[in-house]
């Protein structure tokens, strides 16, 4: 049974009063992983927006054990907390390895890969807002093409994102998800399913940034729902190599309808003020991308 908004846990273990910006999709995605890992957890965190939003110590945000690392290491940490807990025959807790997408994608992704490979018993999420924002909009290798950073002023990043997921799951680790926080309750369930499986676990997480991304505070949960109403974001999950797309992305699978592209880059200002052909380019990429993922979901359904 899927979960839905009206019977989440009430229990809260993000606390308010928290240093993340206004209208921070990660301060909403973690609100939802806390719940579904009952704080029965230990964060293991680089250097990044999470770093600020847990606080400076010996006070935190975060209702849970919190082990800052180095920035190329958090795969090899967690790893490691994992290696002790089993040690010292300690159970009931999940290491859970908490990453932006700089770094996973480029800075931490040799530590990551070397903990799938071993299939290190960790649960690895990246909250993907699509660049360094921690440090002033730098672009990333997630970073969508043409669009703006401090890094790319003039012309935008000229390469479409690196697929992370799609990296993972070469891998042949056991558990592999995608989620956004605009559907928490998708969001809640696979969490709580990667909680209870053994090995690597990996969960990509599409956080929007209002000041990274320029849209209004208050859009954040919108902008995150157009990403995937227009198959920028696609909400599907991986077990054991059975491919299954979820929750607003198998509705519109379902329907055979999505929304055109323009309405997402409408939403918010990085991308400038995007021509016909940038459109069309980027329009092309998202319809290829689905075209693969609706004959992944067909194959499985056989």
């Amino acid at each position: 049974m899927e979960t839905s908004l009206l019977n989440l846990p009430d229990e809260e273990y993000l606390l308010s009063g928290n240093r993340t910006c206004a209208g921070c999709g990660l301060g909403v995605a973690l609100r939802y992983i806390s719940k579904a890992l009952e704080g029965q957890a230990i964060l293991v965190v680089p250097a990044s927006c999470l770093t600020v939003l847990g606080g400076m110590y010996p006070v935190s945000s975060v209702r849970m054990p919190w082990l800052n690392v180095a920035f190329p290491s958090t795969a090899a940490s967690a790893s490691g907390v994992a290696a002790g807990l089993k040690a010292l025959g300690k159970t009931g807790l999940t290491v859970v390895a908490f990453a932006g997408d700089g770094g996973t994608l480029d800075i931490g992704i040799q530590g990551l890969s070397g903990a799938a490979e071993r299939n290190a018993d960790i649960l690895y999420i990246c909250y993907d807002n699509e660049a360094y924002m921690n440090t002033g909009t730098q672009r990333s290798s997630a970073t969508p093409i043409r669009v703006k950073t401090a890094t790319t002023p003039i012309l935008g990043k000229q390469q479409h994102s690196k697929d992370m997921v799609r990296i993972m799951e070469a891998h042949g680790i056991p558990y592999i998800a995608t989620a956004s926080p605009s559907y928490p309750a998708d969001l809640f369930d696979k969490v709580r399913k990667a909680r209870d499986i053994s090995g690597t676990r990996y969960i990509h997480i599409t956080t929007p940034c209002p000041p990274g991304w320029v849209f209004p505070t208050t859009d954040t949960i919108k902008v995150g729902r157009l990403a995937v109403e227009t198959g920028a974001v696609v909400l599907y999950e991986i077990e054991n190599g059975v491919f299954r797309l979820t929750s607003k992305s198998r509705t519109i699978a379902k329907r055979n309808k999505r929304a055109p592209i323009e309405t997402y880059f409408a939403a918010q200002k990085r991308f400038g003020k995007p021509d016909p052909e940038h459109l069309a380019e980027f329009q092309q990429w998202v319809d290829t991308r689905w075209e693969q993922f609706m004959a992944r979901a067909a194959e499985s359904e056989q």
